[in-house]
């Protein structure tokens, strides 16, 4: 069968998609129940099929539709799990977003029938956006539009993700380092991790880059910066004002 595409940009090894979590727990059960020497093949069948079954059973939440962070299991947090969404509004607080779940035919038309509507707030971890920041983040999410978000910590009702968005068919672009690599946030805290922790620095060290290139060619904020510095130097050594200073020094020495 086909694999499904790693999205880049991700965490890697280290972050798993929902639909591999789900695989990775029907092979744990699997190999449990293939356990304990030779079993004969009419045994093993009906323990593939009820391991099978009782991965089905506990795993009902990955066709679950979340509708509101404290929905989403810890250890889907804990594992960093990608979860598919789509893009409904950009606002102050955040990205609101639509969760898409697995599909299973039958549990799925069953699960529509009781599921809400209600959307998730997905913030840019590790990113303090600016005006210009949210401009074009307007300008570059569309309503409806697919994205990927990697979870990494949850913080009151609000998730802190890794943001992919689909760049064609074989490239996706990390939104988080997008922003600070087009000079249009600055790198912070990424709440939710552990500061000590592996996990926190090796993502520091990529938006912290990802920063470093904006400052490098003076793009967004610190374009504008860089212009007020070179006008404020400018001013400081322009030989008039420099005469007026001297000139008020003098009568300051008078009164």
């Amino acid at each position: 069968s086909r694999r499904e595409k790693q999205p880049r940009g991700s965490l890697g090894h280290e972050g798993i998609t929902d639909v591999r979590y789900f695989a990775a727990e029907v092979g744990e059960r699997t190999k449990t129940s293939g356990r304990g020497g030779n079993v004969p093949v009419c045994s093993l069948s009906t323990g593939v099929a009820v391991a099978g079954l009782i991965v089905l059973a506990r795993s009902v939440r990955l066709t679950t539709k979340f509708t509101s962070a404290l929905d989403i299991p810890v250890e889907f947090v804990e594992k960093n799990v990608k979860l598919r969404g789509k893009i409904h509004h950009v606002t102050e607080k955040g990205l609101e977003v639509e969760h898409i779940p697995i599909s299973i035919p039958f549990i799925t038309f069953i699960q529509r029938k009781w599921q809400s509507n209600s959307l998730l707030l997905i913030r840019l971890a590790g990113v303090e956006l600016t005006p210009s920041g949210m401009v074009w983040l307007l300008e570059e999410l569309k309503p409806s539009q697919m994205i990927w978000f990697q979870l990494l910590g949850r913080q009151d009702l609000a998730l802190e993700c890794l943001v992919l968005v689909n760049k064609g068919r074989f490239l996706s672009v990390c939104l988080n380092e997008e922003i600070l690599r087009q000079g249009l946030g600055r790198t912070a805290r990424i709440e939710g991790l552990h500061h000590d922790s592996r996990l926190y620095w090796k993502l520091h060290k990529r938006l912290l880059r990802a920063e470093l290139k904006a400052l490098k060619k003076n793009k967004g904020i610190w374009k504008e910066e860089s212009s007020f510095e070179k006008i404020r130097d400018h001013i400081s050594n322009n030989k008039f004002v420099q005469t007026l200073k001297q000139f008020a020094n003098w009568l300051r020495s008078y009164i």
